[in-house]
């Protein structure tokens, strides 16, 4: 269960002038910007409280741990090794030397300090152009200690979306089914945690097969699909409460609803009448509207950003290719026309591609298009790999992707991985079980 934690954002200083930092991230980054990660500074006091409190010796350092990792792992930053640092870190957050820190090539500079005030965390924080010489932005964060990580991560939101002019994705979950045991008998639970892999949490005991887990837009509820005595039944999820509900049992549904960008509806596909069409529900009110008819199969459909389109594949043209239509499921457009089969389109939240999974010539794909089907560009190949999911600013898609097994039917594994847009930075995710199934959450600090 999730709970809910209130910020105080103390707004320190904040130079609107343009930097001379300047980060593409519109292409593969092959020069990530060179940043220095001091450790955040803390008093002797301090440091013996959250010692008490959260067991870790230096909590200024594991947040500038958390926030080097998270900058690393964008690719866009690289951060520098600390034993080159010339300024101590109390030094460095009240007045750096910046001819330093411009002698070990850092561009960037981040420092801060950590306090125990009044039982809380008090977190302030300083990015600093190191080639002009001045401070880029200043913050501070109070909130309960136990919430030290993810203060982590919202530096980390906040330097990104300063030096890219992008938000971040850091501060964010991700749900997914983890996996265990052999390839014919697989036990799968719901499981979620920090898009670091950190805070792993299994919400389902794995008595019940789990499938297709996906977030909320707008909110950390979850809609899931689980077999109830051999039938695919909908569950609502809410992670900040744990309160389950149940939507409806639907079946011939072999993939979870996903939900309006509003959150108010899902819209879903299942077979019905021995036909599969696209269907949508009012979680208040719980009314059913069958917004397709085609004697073809209609599946995997997602919104638009803007709630005005839907994307779905479908084997009308004979195979599995994608269409885009009206939220009405008015005027059907095919978009994707290149070789090979095409399956589970999901739309970015930006609103300017869709990201789908491709079969061809025996390799599966995961790629992304525009809207109208132009530009595709193919990002990773394998054996096996699908479902792709969108970080909530558009950059970085995660997935899941197999191995093959032996002639014994061992060795099978199933894994999350991450990839960007320019088909950089392929990265595995690091899960405590095989895992698939990936959605990834909107931020946690919005």
């Amino acid at each position: 269960m999730f709970k809910k934690i209130f910020f105080i954002f103390l707004f320190l200083f904040q130079l609107n002038a343009q930097a001379l930092i300047e980060v593409d991230i519109t292409r593969g980054n092959l020069n990530p910007l060179p940043v220095a990660v001091s450790p955040l500074s803390i008093d002797n006091v301090s440091k013996k409280e959250f010692e008490k409190i959260l067991n870790k010796k230096n909590i200024g350092s594991e947040i500038s741990k958390i926030v080097e990792n998270n900058l690393k792992t964008s690719g866009l930053f690289n951060p520098l090794d600390k034993n080159a640092f010339l300024q101590e870190p109390d030094i460095a957050n009240l007045k750096p030397r910046f001819e330093d820190w411009q002698l070990i090539k850092a561009q960037a500079l981040i420092t801060g300090k950590v306090s125990f005030n009044d039982e809380k965390l008090r977190v302030e924080f300083r990015l600093w152009d190191v080639l002009a010489g001045r401070e880029m932005m200043a913050l501070a964060f109070t909130t309960v200690p136990s919430n030290w990580r993810r203060v982590g991560h919202i530096i980390s939101d906040k330097v990104y979306q300063r030096l890219t002019g992008e938000k971040g994705y850091f501060d964010t979950r991700i749900i997914y089914v983890a996996e265990e045991g052999p390839k014919t008998k697989r036990v799968k639970k719901l499981a979620i945690m920090d898009q670091d892999g950190s805070n792993n949490k299994f919400l389902t005991l794995g008595n019940e097969l789990v499938l297709t887990p996906r977030f909320n837009p707008n909110s950390q509820m979850v809609t899931y699909l689980s077999y109830f005595r051999n039938l695919p039944r909908v569950y609502l999820l809410d992670i900040e409460t744990g309160t389950q509900e149940v939507v409806g049992d639907f079946p011939g549904m072999t993939f979870a609803p996903r939900f309006s960008p509003d959150g108010k509806k899902i819209i879903m596909s299942f077979a019905k009448d021995g036909n599969s069409d696209i269907y949508t529900m009012d979680l208040e009110n719980r009314i059913v509207d069958k917004i397709t008819n085609h004697p073809s199969i209609d599946t995997s459909p997602s919104y638009s950003p803007d709630g005005k389109y839907i994307c779905f594949n479908s084997d009308r043209s004979g195979y599995q290719q994608i269409y885009v239509m009206d939220s009405n499921g008015k005027n059907v457009k095919r978009i994707s026309f290149g070789k090979g089969l095409y399956g589970t389109p999901v739309w970015s939240p930006r609103g300017d591609l869709i990201a789908f999974t491709k079969l061809h010539k025996g390799k599966f794909y995961i790629g992304v298009m525009r809207t109208d089907g132009t530009g595709e560009r193919l990002l990773t190949e394998n054996y096996y790999q699908e479902a792709p999911s969108w970080s909530p600013n558009g950059r970085v898609l995660i997935f899941y992707r197999e191995t093959k097994t032996d002639e014994k039917g061992e060795g099978f594994s199933a894994k999350l991985w991450s990839i960007d847009l320019t088909g950089y930075n392929e990265r595995e995710v690091n899960t405590p079980t095989d895992a698939s199934d990936p959605s990834w959450s909107s931020l946690l600090s919005n």
